[in-house]
């Protein structure tokens, strides 16, 4: 459906301020050294893995619940308290820099990352559908990614010399000020639900205990919903988790702490390119996005491997092809999604992919103590291969060619068409 000219004020308006906060969200300084934080104050990698393991219990425990308070009351109220909660959760660490003070502060950034998840795609999804550009949706979440991306990397050349200037109380101002301000671009975002049946619609509001019970129905009921689901968990988790380990793979390099932060900017510029990759990424078949998989699995393990700087090449390209499919997962989740409660059936995928992060969190520190941060993260690869292998044998036991078969990330997204916002 292409945009009629009336209409691409408002698209702008839900790009501009999506690319904005996104940006802001992940513009924190503490992002390539908060690791080096843990390890600095005595903490080991197991101990830092316990860490990550409460952070996406945080999450998982208010991840749906929260989904359907956005569905109830409001979605972007809660784009705006997000940022403000995990604010508080970075003052905590540098304040009382201990283990307890740490498994504080990642509770308040797991909860602030729970009140931002399903309401921030139910709430693109929503508004684009109301402007007649649902089908932009993948390139609109692929940028707002890219954007996200570009603001961790600008973090990056700041973080070192802020830190050598201020240490970690510096690097953490810098992180809280960017929160303060994304809560503040959050008000910004238009809300007008009647596009899904939620508030501001001619039906009644489902309330928060119905909203939950309509997502959890949805997701469980219908096949391509449940399946998205899952697909959304199976792609999102293992390079998400892995993640928070770069910076001590890049330290097992060779390399002094305060070159850590640039070195990591060859993986955020390879997941930058993931994002912009989108549009493109929606015309691969099953066996093209399977294809997509190994690659990132392959490159991965070898770049990891490698034991050398220059492995991050490799890892990057990895990180820049599980980007490009956690996007088109996204996509098709949402394009599946036909009830009032958007923001709890996508708070779901975040939870089931919470769950799995807090095994790769789990498996991550029991490999990586007995062989090496290289080898687990060679370890974490090897589940994409066996997902690529699932689609592809799924797609040859069909017995006859259905409509939707085809576009395995995307299914339903439309019409490239549409210009760009």
């Amino acid at each position: 459906m292409t945009i009629t000219t009336t209409r691409v004020p408002g698209v702008r308006r839900v790009t501009a301020t999506l690319y904005g906060y996104a940006f802001l969200t992940d513009f924190v300084l503490l992002y390539p050294v908060y690791v080096l934080l843990f390890a600095d104050a005595g903490l080991s990698v197991g101990q830092i893995s316990s860490l990550f393991v409460i952070w996406s219990a945080s999450a998982i425990l208010l991840e749906v619940p929260s989904g359907a308070w956005a569905d109830a009351v409001s979605r972007r109220l809660l784009l705006c308290l997000a940022p403000l909660v995990t604010a508080a959760g970075f003052a905590v660490w540098v304040l009382l820099p201990s283990y307890p003070a740490f498994a504080l502060g990642f509770l308040l950034w797991g909860a602030g990352a729970a009140l931002g998840s399903g309401a921030l795609e139910a709430l693109v999804f929503t508004e684009l559908d109301r402007l007649g550009a649902a089908g932009r949706y993948a390139r609109v979440m692929g940028r707002a990614r890219t954007a996200g991306v570009v603001g961790a990397a600008a973090s990056a050349p700041l973080a070192a010399p802020v830190l050598a200037a201020g240490g970690y109380p510096a690097v953490a101002a810098g992180s809280i000020l960017a929160c303060l301000l994304a809560a503040a671009v959050a008000t910004r975002f238009p809300e007008h639900r009647d596009a899904d049946g939620g508030a501001g619609s001619d039906e009644d509001d489902l309330g928060w205990a119905a909203s939950l019970r309509a997502g959890l129905a949805e997701a469980r009921t219908v096949p391509t919903v449940r399946a998205a689901v899952l697909l959304v968990a199976a792609v999102a988790a293992g390079w998400g988790a892995l993640d928070e380990y770069t910076p001590l793979l890049a330290r097992d390099t060779g390399l002094d702490t305060a070159t850590v932060p640039l070195l990591l900017l060859l993986v955020w510029v390879g997941t930058t390119a993931g994002g912009l990759l989108a549009p493109a990424g929606e015309r691969l078949t099953t066996r093209g996005y399977a294809a997509l998989l190994c690659l990132g699995a392959l490159t991965l393990a070898g770049g990891a491997l490698t034991g050398h700087p220059a492995g991050f090449v490799l890892v990057a390209v990895a990180f820049g092809a599980f980007q490009l499919a956690t996007v088109l997962a996204d996509a098709r989740l949402q394009a599946r999604i036909s009830g009032p409660s958007r923001a709890t059936v996508t708070s779901l995928a975040g939870l089931a992919t919470d769950v799995t992060i807090i095994a790769v969190y789990a498996g991550y520190g029991l490999v990586a103590s007995g062989a090496g941060n290289a080898v687990a993260f060679a370890a974490v690869a090897v589940p994409y291969l066996g997902v690529a292998l699932l689609l592809i044998g799924r797609r040859r036991n069909r017995s006859g060619p259905r409509p939707d078969a085809e576009p395995a990330a995307v299914g339903d997204t439309a019409p490239a068409t549409a210009p760009p916002a």
